[in-house]
């Protein structure tokens, strides 16, 4: 068996992708930029086209199958994206495979019914995949509904924080090294400019806005460190509720605000009581690795 295969992790604030070769060894590795696959802000097909043409330009070729972890994905897009992916890539639809992010990340560390996974990245979710291929879902509504815990949370408590205190004594006071950062990142601190940015309906820029947060909580700005602790209590509270529904089982915690700061999973795992894990596993990588395998099955 020759020929390449390709596996990708698509969340809103940034894209991975991995490609192997037939024995599974990676050849190919880079990134593009976020999107999501629901389609539905404005801009979302333009941000999910974009992704799709950088990670082709860069495909070797043959590639004889790819599987893509998509933010937001639901099996009643899998026409248009693939149509979308194909256009771009110029792989057909018969070689692709295309799941939710969330589900990608937990094939690639559990086999079904072996554990819990929550993702906190650009939004928050919790899953528990049973080996009877259904599935619990816990959070993941969106920051308009909930959320918490999630790097566009972290982000949106800070803009709160700030203007109430803005509002309150007319300046920012002992949150001034947090209101530097958030509006140096946004590159301003116009309110015309923030509230661009946080109606404007893009997810993955809200969600970017934590690392100012995190930058504000190393130069010791308390609020934002005690909001990196809350963050931490709220993701670990989706842990302990797949345990209490799902069974006493590892949780594994994943995802982009697990980088920003040790006191995010520090928090986490004491509120877990000894069964969260942070496990280092490359998505991107693990998702090539299952078309690989996936085409081998059917080529047998």
């Amino acid at each position: 068996m020759g020929g390449f295969f390709l596996g990708c992790d698509i969340g809103g604030t940034g894209a991975r992708f991995v490609v192997v070769d037939a024995e599974g060894s990676p050849v190919r590795r880079g990134t593009a930029a976020g999107a999501s696959a629901l389609l539905a802000a404005p801009g979302d097909r333009a941000r999910l086209e974009a992704s799709f043409t950088r990670i082709g330009v860069s495909l070797p070729h043959p590639l004889n199958a790819a599987m893509i972890g998509l933010s937001g994905y639901g099996p009643e897009a899998f026409d248009d994206i693939a149509g979308l992916f194909t256009r771009t890539t110029g792989i057909v639809a018969d070689s692709l495979t295309l799941v939710d992010d969330i589900e990608l990340a937990y094939r690639v560390l559990f086999a079904p019914g072996e554990g819990h996974l929550v993702s906190a990245g650009t939004g928050v979710i919790g899953s528990h995949f049973r080996a009877d291929g259904s599935r619990l879902r816990i959070g993941g509504r969106g920051l308009m509904i909930d959320d918490a815990g999630s790097g566009g949370w972290i982000a949106l408590a800070a803009i709160r924080a700030l203007y109430r205190r803005l509002d309150e004594v007319g300046a920012y006071g002992d949150m001034a090294v947090l209101a530097a950062q958030v509006f140096e990142m946004i590159g301003s601190a116009a309110w015309a400019d923030v509230k661009r940015l946080v109606y404007g309906g893009d997810r993955g820029r809200i969600g970017a806005l934590s690392l100012a947060v995190a930058k504000a909580a190393d130069a010791g700005d308390p609020y934002a460190q005690d909001l990196l602790r809350e963050a931490g209590r709220e993701i670990a509270r989706l842990g302990n509720i797949l345990i209490a529904r799902a069974g006493n089982l590892p949780v594994a915690f994943v995802g982009g605000v697990l980088r920003l700061s040790p006191v995010t999973g520090e928090t986490i795992a004491t509120n877990l009581d000894g069964r969260a894990l942070f496990p280092e596993a490359d998505v991107a990588e693990g998702a090539a690795e299952l078309a690989r395998r996936a085409f081998q099955r059917q080529s047998e």
